[in-house]
C-alpha cells in the first residue's frame, strides 16, 4: 500500500506518515491472547504522545496479580503486583513532558521481585519488601494502549486510553523474544495499526 504501481483517487489521512501504530485515545489492541508473566520479564518499546495520562500496556488475572505500564498526569509508572501489593517504578521527565512530539524509548524489567524502568536511558528501580513475592501469574491478555469496559486491571490506576504513536514493542521471557505484530492483534478498537502521522517539520 505503501508505494502503489497506481492509484486513483485514493487521498492519505495525513499529510506526512511514518512507521508505527497510531493510538486515537479511544480505544485497545488486544495484543496475546493469553500470557503469563512469571517470575522475570522485560518489555520494550518506544512512544509519543500528546495526552498526559494513557493506558501503555496492561496484563492482569482477576485476583490482584498483573503488570501495567501507563502515564498517569505526566509521569511514567511501571506497576507489578505479584500477589503481595503493588510495586511501582515512577519516571518523572525533568522540565519537560512526553508531550514534546519527540519518541520516547521505554525498557520495563521485572526481576522477580525487583522492577527496572529505563526512559531515555535514566534508570529507576523498585523492589518489593516481601522477597518471596515473586511470581506473577497471569495467563491472561496483553492489551496495549487501553483495554475494554468490565476487564479488571490489578495494575494500573487510569482507564484513559493512550493518544499517539508506538513502534517496535518487544517481549523478552527467557532469551526469547517476542516481536508484537501490532498489524496481526486479535482486536484492534481506535487503532491504525500500520501508520502513524508524521510531526509536521
Amino acid at each position: 500500500m505503501a508505494a502503489p504501481t497506481s492509484s486513483h483517487m485514493v487521498g492519505r489521512c495525513f499529510v506526512a506518515t511514518e512507521t508505527g501504530t497510531y493510538f486515537d485515545g479511544t480505544g485497545y489492541l488486544k495484543a496475546v491472547s493469553s500470557y503469563r508473566v512469571g517470575l522475570d520479564v522485560s518489555i520494550t518499546f518506544e512512544f509519543r504522545t500528546s495526552k498526559t495520562s494513557g493506558v501503555l500496556l496492561a496484563v492482569s488475572n482477576q485476583a490482584n496479580e498483573g503488570l501495567g505500564l501507563e502515564i498517569v498526569e505526566g509521569k511514567l509508572l511501571f506497576h507489578v503486583d505479584n500477589g503481595a501489593g503493588r510495586i511501582t517504578a515512577e519516571y518523572m521527565p525533568e522540565g519537560r513532558s512526553f508531550c514534546d512530539g519527540q519518541w520516547h524509548n521505554v525498557t520495563a524489567n521485572k526481576l522477580r521481585h525487583r522492577l527496572e524502568l529505563v526512559v531515555d536511558g535514566e534508570k529507576i528501580q523498585a523492589q518489593s519488601p516481601n522477597a518471596r513475592s515473586n511470581t506473577c501469574d497471569t495467563n491472561d491478555p496483553i492489551y496495549v494502549g487501553g483495554y475494554p469496559a468490565g476487564v479488571r486491571q490489578a495494575a494500573l490506576s487510569t482507564i484513559s486510553s493512550f493518544r499517539g504513536c508506538m513502534r517496535n514493542l518487544k517481549i523478552t521471557k527467557a532469551s526469547k523474544t517476542m516481536n508484537v505484530q501490532f498489524n496481526k492483534a486479535l482486536e484492534i478498537k481506535g487503532v491504525q495499526p500500520l501508520s502513524c502521522p508524521a510531526e509536521a517539520a
